[in-house]
């Protein structure tokens, strides 16, 4: 269902506009005036004003997301949706909350505990990434492999258009089938198509009992990990996630220098409990496996989910810190990790990185010098792509978006998503030469 109105006399300059004295942000993404929003009011009159004055907008929120496409340093105008906040509505009987855009993946967390339930999504940096960022990059973490991206997540949205026009894409209720699904259209279009101001979600309850199983594999033993990866896929177990660590990764969360296979399982404690009694009987003989539950458990994730860069992006004056995304076949995972550990040797780069062997998304996790890392992201594209995937750059310092393209080669379907756009978003206003080919 979509719907739309705008409101009048919406063209003069908004009152909370005002000079932006952080330019020059290494991540670029910025403006040379800023607008703090705190209603829907606000986001539509600012995009009116910057329509009819013809004025370009780059959005943000918490900032994690600042360092992931843009070709344009500073736009005319910084739209800031990080004070607009909130739920909205929580049906606790439906499942479904509707939120604001501003409001963190923890903070969705903590409110929705008290009534045991969550929302099963599971990004970086939850004290950071906003809801409406999450959305706008369709970002997911591990446990997408039982429960789905942000994608599968919404439900409804509110749409500020280009224009300040106002849409309602969806509905409230989770059975909503009626005529073409509007909300995909602007999930992961990383704000280009117009601005979120709202969005309805599917909730699930909080599990009863969780388990991470962790198989630390010996050096030379990295096969014997895909092995039992397509053995247990084929069994009837249903895990949250099937997670490679490279050694770098595992050593900074478990101590030890050696490729792992994380296994997490949530349910009722028998349920879980039965399917780690499969693992102990299927173990292969190369590795050696730990346990954690519950507390420990989310201690684990706790600590997993700061991995990589957040809104930082340097170490010192000469390093940068960076990441990637790759989507290939799920089996093609270990391989990926491997050849990005064996060119960052080769290169002489720091990486770190994890790769899910069930949904075939990997994250790589770099340090190093610019030189180096635009070598390591070329040779990387080429192998990967050589199997039919792709590598994205999701964190990356403006000055390299320049060198580097952040989105690979334009796809064959190019001609459709600039169609899209040039509906939208005519006047090309919004986030321009944020997304796929410079849209």
């Amino acid at each position: 269902m979509v719907s739309s109105h705008q409101d009048t006399d919406l063209c003069t300059e908004p009152e909370v506009l005002r000079t932006n004295n952080e330019l020059g942000h290494p991540l670029g993404n910025g403006g040379e005036e800023f607008v703090d929003c705190y209603s829907e009011a606000d986001i539509s009159k600012t995009l009116a004003y910057a329509y009819e004055t013809n004025r370009t907008v780059n959005i943000i929120s918490g900032g994690t997301k600042r360092g992931y496409g843009g070709q344009i340093e500073q736009a005319d105008i910084l739209l800031s949706l990080k004070h607009y906040k909130g739920i909205v509505e929580h049906s606790v009987g439906d499942l479904t909350m509707t939120v604001r855009p501003g409001t963190t993946i923890k903070e969705i967390t903590d409110e929705l505990s008290p009534f045991g339930q969550c929302l099963a999504l599971d990004p970086p940096w939850p004290e950071q990434a906003t809801i409406g960022g999450v959305i706008a990059a369709n970002d997911s973490g591990p446990k997408r492999l039982l429960y789905g991206s942000a994608r599968d997540f919404v439900i409804g949205t509110r749409i500020v258009y280009a224009d300040g026009r106002i849409i309602r894409t969806g509905g409230k209720v989770v059975k909503n089938v009626a005529g073409y699904d509007m909300n995909k259209l602007f999930i992961g279009s990383m704000g280009t198509l117009g601005v979120i101001s709202e969005i309805t979600l599917k909730l699930r309850p909080i599990p009863k009992y969780e388990g991470v199983s962790i198989l630390h594999f010996q050096n030379g033993q990295e096969m014997a990990i895909r092995k039992f990866a397509v053995h247990l896929l084929d069994s009837m177990l249903e895990p949250v996630c099937l997670e490679v660590l490279t050694p770098s990764v595992a050593k900074k969360m478990t101590g030890k220098n050696q490729y792992a296979l994380v296994i997490a399982f949530e349910d009722r404690e028998r349920a879980v409990r039965e399917q780690e009694k499969w693992i102990q009987e299927h173990i292969p003989k190369e590795a050696v496996l730990t346990i954690f539950h519950q507390h420990e458990a989310s201690e684990w994730w706790g600590q997993f989910y700061h991995l990589g860069a957040s809104r930082c992006n340097t170490t010192d004056d000469v390093k940068i810190q960076a990441a990637l995304k790759i989507g290939s076949n799920n089996l093609d995972v270990l391989d990926n990790l491997q050849i990005a550990c064996q060119l960052a040797d080769d290169i002489g780069v720091y990486v770190e990185g994890h790769g899910g062997v069930g949904h075939g998304i990997t994250k790589i996790f770099m340090e190093g010098f610019p030189e180096a890392f635009i070598s390591f992201v070329e040779l990387l594209r080429k192998k990967v792509e050589e199997r039919h995937g792709y590598v994205l750059c999701t964190h990356l310092p403006f000055v390299l978006r320049q060198k580097i393209s952040v989105w690979g080669d334009k796809p064959e379907h190019f001609f459709l998503l600039d169609g899209i756009k040039q509906v939208n978003d005519p006047k090309r206003i919004l986030n321009r030469k944020r997304y796929v080919g410079g849209l």
